[in-house]
């Protein structure tokens, strides 16, 4: 791995930024942590990245939205999405959006460099079947990404109240962690 390679880490999870920062860093990647897409877009464009490791779910906001406007400014950016309950729905969209992978959390320092290369290394599949409330929230994910990130809109589309949904997207981004 060169020195010379920087890594953006976008997610609303401070705990977990820190910790990935500090073990990349230990393998001597330069890192740039953002916990929202305002900041995640001012680092890019100030300072550039060659890899991304992008969380799903930002507080609320979907990462599924800010990739393409992440790849708009960095077209050579590599892309990996994290999230912490996967679904083969969202892999193919993030995947269609332009992530190189898509790794489920918890993922280790080494999955997490390997799964840049996903053509070198088989993803590590889920045994266990998702719960209901996984199954929901990428539902909801895969609707508020057709709807281009318009809660409004996807309140509509899955025919429920707009305060429902974003208590559903506030709630989440609290447990799932």
């Amino acid at each position: 791995m060169s020195q010379s390679q920087r890594w953006l880490l976008i997610d609303d999870d401070r705990a977990f930024l820190t910790v990935l920062e500090r073990s990349l860093q230990r393998q001597q990647i330069t890192t740039l942590t953002a916990g929202n897409r305002e900041t995640a877009l001012a680092l890019l464009q100030e300072h550039g990245a060659d890899r991304c490791v992008l969380d799903l779910n930002l507080a609320g906001e979907s990462g599924l939205q800010l990739l393409p406007e992440l790849l708009d400014l960095a077209p050579d950016l590599e892309v990996l999405v994290l999230t912490g309950y996967g679904s083969i729905a969202t892999a193919v969209e993030a995947m269609r959006r332009g992530a190189v992978n898509y790794l489920c959390k918890p993922v280790t320092v080494s999955q997490l460099t390997s799964g840049f290369d996903p053509l070198e290394q088989p993803p590590e599949l889920r045994h266990e079947p998702p719960s209901v409330e996984e199954m929901e929230w990428e539902h909801i994910q895969r609707v508020l990404a057709e709807n281009d990130g318009n809660v409004s809109a996807t309140a509509r589309a899955l025919n429920m109240h707009r305060r429902t949904l974003q208590r559903k997207l506030q709630k989440h981004s609290r447990w799932r962690s």
